[in-house]
């Protein structure tokens, strides 16, 4: 018997709809930030509405992409992701409503505009979209519900900001609203960044909040991605970041299942998870980010849409995520995918990839803003077989031809925790240099004596006999470890900087994260450097698991 479409008209019915059709707005153009991760999501929504018996419109303008394929949607319209386009085509189709939450940022920037103009946005109401992207009220919602989140403020002053900052200690995040892939969001360790990275905030969201946190040093995040209908969780995915909190969610190594997490911390994320999609009232995707120290876990945001993990989920646990969240959405029966992680044998690892050979002058290193031009994910017996595979895909190359490592770690504390693996590589074999600081505590601290020092490079032409840039571009080094402080990239050249882009432009290996560094020489450690790559087949194929179709 047919039912009403959830926030459609109560006088329509799914089969009207049905024959009516719905949209589905594409993720635009490839950037940083928008890539085939959103075009896969709408190219599962689009397939699960044509197998579901509705009438699919697409709305994308990127050759590039699979949902622009004219086999693939009853109707594709080639047109920008403009609010003007997008009201050109719903005038023209009538459709059942509009899909805002499958393409990225660009169309669920949309869905309020699209609102106001009187459309009908397919699963979460616009008005919960925005609550959850306007940084001052999803922080309200989170004080008025008593869930915890790191101390922030409203920009309304620099002067307030500063204040803000030096009471609660830095560093601080300066974090606009409604920006696309961490645009204009920075880590400020002074006062001085501050006032920097406010107005450049301010230039980025100029009619948007801007809000100021404090930011958690040596936290762990924690990626939720999950399925919602009306307010109720169906299914959801918990990874874990290998990186600390700090590095943009499109940058960092993704482990799922989990494998570090307290019990009582994935019991945390659950019940804050389950309040927040009952008080913005989901129905569909939609992904939120957490921070844990400890068994202490805060909320850093929530997005309403797919996340660009949503193909990794899918892939991993072989339910295809994007497929539930469309019935959900169009008011069908959408039965939860019955999936138990302890049955699950395997781990996947997502990594991501860099264009930094191609953008001369960037600095390679993590930070808030995200980087990364694309992402590979790996199935391994265990975190360490996916985590060495991955690395690999991305191009990552083992130091096997000279068995030589540069280090230069930043700090002391990173210096300290990345001994026992910096002692485990020399143990190992591997002929290990170090720059003047990170060498002298080495060779006290630890007794690595034949750690050779080279001198650092103040700029790009300072290569002379013994300096660490000869060495890189004399091939004489197989991968640079090099680990600086903070959490954003640098603008001024520093002797890192130098380093790192060179290891880039010569075609070194580099890891610019100690807990990277760290998992690496674990792997190396455990004989990692020698396996058999598997098809994603043979591990669905385990007796635990089914085999789908995703």
């Amino acid at each position: 018997r047919a039912r009403a479409i959830s926030n459609v008209q109560a006088t329509q019915t799914i089969q009207e709809a049905k024959e009516r059709g719905v949209i589905v707005l594409g993720c635009g153009a490839y950037c940083i930030g928008s890539s085939v991760e959103f075009d896969w999501c709408a190219v599962s929504c689009v397939r699960q509405l044509r197998r579901d018996g509705f009438k699919s419109i697409i709305i994308n303008y990127n050759p590039e992409t699979v949902s622009t394929d004219y086999d693939e949607s009853d109707q594709l319209y080639f047109e920008e992701l403009s609010l003007e386009r997008v009201l050109d085509v719903y005038e023209r189709e009538t459709p059942a409503g509009v899909v805002v939450s499958v393409g990225g940022q660009i169309p669920n920037n949309l869905a309020g505009p699209l609102a106001e103009c009187n459309v009908n946005i397919m699963g979460t109401r616009a008005s919960d979209i925005e609550r959850a992207e306007d940084r001052r009220q999803f922080s309200d919602m989170l004080d008025n519900m008593g869930l915890k989140q790191p101390a922030w403020s409203v920009l309304r002053s620099r002067d307030e900001a500063i204040a803000f900052a030096e009471k609660v200690g830095f560093p601080v995040l300066v974090r606009p609203s409604f920006v696309l892939s961490g645009a204009a969001m920075r880590v400020a360790a002074n006062e001085s960044q501050l006032r920097n990275f406010l107005g450049l905030a301010a230039e980025v969201a100029a009619d948007k909040p801007v809000v100021v946190t404090k930011f958690i040093v040596n936290a762990k995040e924690i990626e939720f991605d999950a399925i919602a209908k009306n307010g109720t969780i169906l299914n959801y995915a918990i990874g874990e970041h290998l990186e600390n909190a700090g590095v943009h969610s499109g940058d960092a190594t993704v482990i799922l299942p989990a494998q570090k997490l307290y019990v009582n911390t994935i019991r945390q994320v659950k019940r804050y998870a389950s309040a927040i999609a009952k008080a913005l009232r989901i129905t569909g995707p939609f992904n939120i980010q957490f921070m844990a120290k400890g068994n202490d876990v805060q909320v850093i945001e929530c997005n309403l849409r797919a996340s660009r993990t949503f193909p990794f989920v899918s892939k991993t646990l072989n339910h295809n995520f994007i497929s539930l969240a469309t019935k959900a959405m169009c008011g069908l029966e959408a039965k939860p995918y019955h999936i138990s992680l302890l049955d699950i044998d395997y781990v996947c690892v997502k990594a991501p990839m860099f264009s930094f050979t191609r953008l001369r002058g960037a600095d390679p290193s993590l930070g808030v803003e995200m980087a990364s031009t694309g992402e590979v994910a790996c199935f391994g017996e265990d975190s360490h077989d996916a985590f060495l595979q991955a690395m690999l895909s991305t191009g990552f190359k083992l130091p096997v031809r000279n068995r030589t490592i540069l280090l230069s770690i930043a700090s002391e504390s990173f210096i300290e925790e990345i001994a026992d693996s910096v002692v485990a590589l020399h143990k190992l074999g591997y002929q290990l240099y170090g720059t003047p600081g990170t060498a002298k505590y080495f060779q006290e601290r630890c007794g690595l004596i034949e750690l050779v020092t080279v001198q650092k490079s103040s700029n790009e032409d300072d290569d002379g006999e013994g300096t660490a840039l000869h060495l890189i571009k004399g091939g004489k080094i197989d991968l640079v470890i090099n680990v600086s402080e903070g959490s954003t990239r640098r603008t001024e050249l520093t002797t890192g900087y130098h380093l790192r882009r060179a290891a880039v432009d010569f075609g070194v290996s580099l890891i610019t994260n100690v807990k990277c560094a760290i998992k690496f020489a674990e792997c190396l450690e455990r004989g990692k450097d020698r396996f058999t790559p598997h098809h994603i087949g043979e591990f669905y194929r385990l007796p635990t698991i089914g085999w789908h179709k995703v």
